[in-house]
């Protein structure tokens, strides 16, 4: 039987690579993707909507993204929240859609995104490591309190830092799979 307090560390790291992923997702590889545009805020009648609460976004072509909004009215306010985004990318709309072209991506550029990628793995690993010693504080805790034996408290530590690494490999796994994809681009 594994330890509540394993099972508490497992599914809040499992969140956390799950959050790296989607940040990864968003970097922008030179391919069109639809995660690029899908969290970008659009002012909707005052209130600030994701973007993929307003519209279907589609990447038909590798370097084509299209927006077809459900209420058609919205265009011009995508097309700014889009632009203000910083993400590189310039709309065009045609009064039904608006497409979005995915340039190229430099080497200069690329080199830049492989940083940002890494840097958010290194955030990923953070979370990790801090959920790693908020468990270890619980398990003293517990030790001191008479609930733990010695020996348990052994056990438990050492498989909550093989569970720690074990994520940890998972989200360099991430990070460099996400650095060959800007590179081979």
């Amino acid at each position: 039987m594994e330890h509540e307090l394993l099972k508490d560390a497992k599914a809040h790291m499992e969140k956390s690579l799950n959050v790296l992923r989607g940040e990864l997702g968003k970097i922008h590889t030179g391919r069109a993707n639809p995660a690029l545009l899908e969290d970008i805020t659009v002012d909707y009648y005052g209130t600030p909507t994701p973007l993929k609460h307003l519209a279907n976004i589609v990447a038909p072509d590798p370097d084509m993204i299209v927006v077809r909004p459900f209420d058609k009215s919205q265009i011009p306010a995508i097309e700014k929240a889009i632009l203000q985004a910083d993400l590189g990318l310039n709309p065009q709309n045609d009064g039904q859609i608006v497409r979005v072209k995915v340039p190229r991506l430099t080497e200069e550029r690329r080199n830049e995104l492989v940083k940002l990628a890494k840097s958010r793995g290194e955030e990923a690993k953070v979370a990790l490591r801090n959920i790693r010693r908020d468990v270890r504080e619980r398990l003293e805790a517990q030790k001191k309190e008479g609930a733990l034996s010695e020996d348990d408290f052994f056990h438990l530590r050492e498989e909550l830092d093989k569970l720690t690494h074990r994520y940890v490999e998972q989200v360099d796994k991430l990070v460099e799979e996400k650095s060959q994809e800007m590179r081979t681009l």
